[in-house]
């Protein structure tokens, strides 16, 4: 059974505590850890479905593409690039809310309609529905014996 594979997995669980021990250590430090939304991939007899939390984000802010068999879901940040662009920002007295731009990579299985994936954007919940194609069936070749 073949199925959708996040890109973005870790090799070994060994290796992802360890950088998860490392990323808690630097983020009281004043530098927000790189997120990357949550998801939840499951499937039916029809379709495989993929849900990602996106607080804080509106539909127009998130990118889905697909690209040799790879889905991506991203978003800029357009807070930073603000930032960036500002000569005088607020005086901040506490800031304990960041916006980070994000991209999750997804390898698409053998045997889905890429053409037809669809969306829904929904109190920050992005629902995206990659449709199954039909399985082919074995043609059968008739034999005539002369």
């Amino acid at each position: 059974m073949k199925y959708i594979v996040s890109r973005n997995s870790q090799p070994s669980v060994l290796s992802r505590d360890f950088d998860d021990l490392f990323s808690n250590l630097w983020s009281n430090w004043g530098y927000p850890a790189v997120k990357s939304p949550a998801v939840d991939i499951w499937e039916d007899e029809k379709a495989y479905m993929i849900s990602a939390e996106l607080p804080g984000f509106s539909e127009k802010d998130v990118d889905v593409h697909v690209d040799k068999h790879v889905l991506r879901i991203s978003s800029v940040c357009e807070a930073e690039n603000e930032k960036k662009e500002e000569k005088e920002s607020p005086k901040y007295l506490i800031r304990e809310r960041y916006c980070s731009s994000f991209e999750r990579s997804f390898t698409l299985p053998e045997g889905v309609d890429e053409e037809n994936i669809s969306g829904e954007f929904k109190n920050g919940v992005l629902t995206l529905t990659v449709p199954k194609l039909p399985e082919k069936q074995p043609k059968k070749i008739e034999v005539k014996i002369a």
